[in-house]
């Protein structure tokens, strides 16, 4: 994979970092000669699109986007999420294809509203239900494959999951192959085949994690002045449910009460975001409120 020019993340003081794999843009190249590159700069656009979906998600439960693979057939974000429930994984898996349906449903809606855009927006609309609807096959490394595995690993534990997860892999690239030769006899369809391979390389891929831990900075914001936001909680919250309440461009104060209502601290922004550090988001603030 080539290294890309990175954007600087105001929220971490990190870069997104964007990589493009070699074999993307021979798929450009392809399309290219086909006449067709604006259908494969739509649906790249709308592949990043997804990706953003996951991220938004994962910004809730404390992960951050770490970068960003343009891929033949889509794009992924890469980071690590470990320690993450299943749960929380699943709901993860299936924000991207949920920020693809309601873009398409947007699309169907606004030419309800102008008639005249539809020939400017159909491409985008079918892009993003086809997008939404495929990354639901329950295949690595597509959503699909994440949810099942997770639904199976909590069921029957990893190793049956992982198994589970190699043989609907297989049996879904194999229909791909088989879709991509009857194709053959009517019109050739390469994308299938670019499909199948995608799966067969995710296949034998490792667990796909994709989020590191954000790393909160307001050096900056702090320059130009923040409205403070203050919010009381009760000391048996979880560290998930009061990183909810973190927002770009205002300084977060927690007042923390214990069970009974009585007033126990108040954590600043900086002072929550050390315990985030440290902490499993799904332990009770009163786990860490010692050195408080």
């Amino acid at each position: 994979m080539f290294k890309g020019k990175g954007r600087k993340n105001r929220r971490s003081g990190e870069r997104i970092t964007f990589y493009v794999h070699p074999l993307f843009l021979l798929f450009g190249v392809f399309f290219l000669i086909r006449r067709e590159l604006f259908l494969f700069l739509t649906y790249t656009v709308v592949a990043v699109i997804h990706e953003f979906g996951h991220a938004a998600y994962a910004a809730r439960i404390g992960c951050r986007l770490n970068r960003i693979v343009l891929m033949p057939c889509g794009a992924v974000v890469t980071g690590d999420i470990e320690g993450i429930s299943l749960s929380d994984e699943i709901k993860l898996a299936l924000a991207g294809p949920f920020v693809n349906a309601v873009c398409a449903v947007a699309f169907i809606a606004l030419w309800w509203l102008f008639p005249d855009t539809y020939p400017y927006t159909d491409t985008a609309a079918f892009a993003s239900a086809a997008l939404a609807a495929v990354n639901l096959l329950p295949a690595h490394p597509l959503d699909g494959g994440r949810i099942l595995y997770c639904i199976a690993a909590k069921k029957k534990g990893e190793p049956f999951a992982r198994r589970l997860m190699l043989v609907c892999s297989g049996i879904i690239a194999a229909g791909l192959v088989a879709l991509f030769i009857c194709s053959v006899f009517v019109r050739v369809n390469f994308t299938i085949l670019f499909f199948a391979l995608f799966i067969v390389c995710g296949m034998f891929g490792g667990k796909d994690c994709r989020y590191t831990r954000i790393r909160y900075s307001v050096a900056d914001d702090l320059k130009r002045g923040m409205e403070i936001k203050k919010v009381a909680l009760r000391a048996d919250c979880t560290v998930k449910k009061a990183l909810s309440y973190l927002e770009r461009g205002k300084y977060l104060e927690i007042t923390v009460f214990d069970g009974e209502g009585e007033y126990l601290c108040e954590l600043t922004q900086s002072e929550f975001c050390s315990i985030l550090d440290r902490a499993d988001i799904y332990r009770p603030l009163s786990d860490y409120l010692d050195a408080f």
